[in-house]
């Protein structure tokens, strides 16, 4: 029987994670070379969004309740370690994590993760990272990697016992995000 949350890993929380992952990535990277193509050389320039709610992709007031059921600022930090190390063996995705760690400690995305995740449930936490849409400029993440993600993620909270209300709440504030997560099409 289809649940709600069968439709949402397709634009959901996977946004959060790599987003996290390429923000850790992308503060650690040398700036991109220039492009080569007159269209690019046309696009307007791709600027990050430093820090704060509007870089963790906070879009409105958090749900009520949610950052205390997911265990408040441990339960949260455990949350997000639990899915990196998940993602890490996932071979759809592993490979893609293995290499941004050349530039960053996997802690250390750890981290931002849990900071972001936080800040978007209502958290007193403070996101240092830079926004998804620049984080992932230069990653080329595709739907079913994106998708992958969102599975380890939902694999991580029913570990820890999370329920499958808060998994959705969670997943609803992570989705819009896939937009800018996403950047083969």
């Amino acid at each position: 029987m289809p649940t709600f949350f069968a439709f949402l890993p397709a634009t959901l929380v996977s946004a959060a994670l790599l987003a996290a992952s390429a923000t850790a990535a992308a503060q650690a990277a040398p700036e991109p070379a220039p492009a080569a193509s007159a269209a690019a050389a046309d696009a307007p320039a791709l600027v990050p969004i430093p820090g704060g709610p509007e870089a963790a992709g906070v879009r409105g007031p958090a749900p009520e309740g949610l950052y205390q059921a997911l265990g408040e600022k441990a339960g949260i930090a455990a949350l997000m370690g639990d899915m990196v190390d998940r993602a890490l063996k996932d071979p759809r995705i592993g490979p893609m994590f293995e290499n941004s760690f050349k530039q960053m400690r996997p802690q250390a995305l750890k981290d931002s993760l849990a900071a972001q995740i936080c800040v978007l449930t209502g958290g007193p936490c403070e996101y240092e990272g830079t926004d998804m849409k620049y984080a992932h400029a230069q990653l080329k993440i595709d739907k079913a990697q994106f998708n992958a993600l969102v599975e380890v993620l939902q694999d991580a909270m029913d570990a820890r016992g999370i329920p499958f209300t808060q998994q959705n709440r969670l997943l609803a504030l992570l989705a819009p995000m896939h937009r800018d997560i996403i950047t083969v099409r």
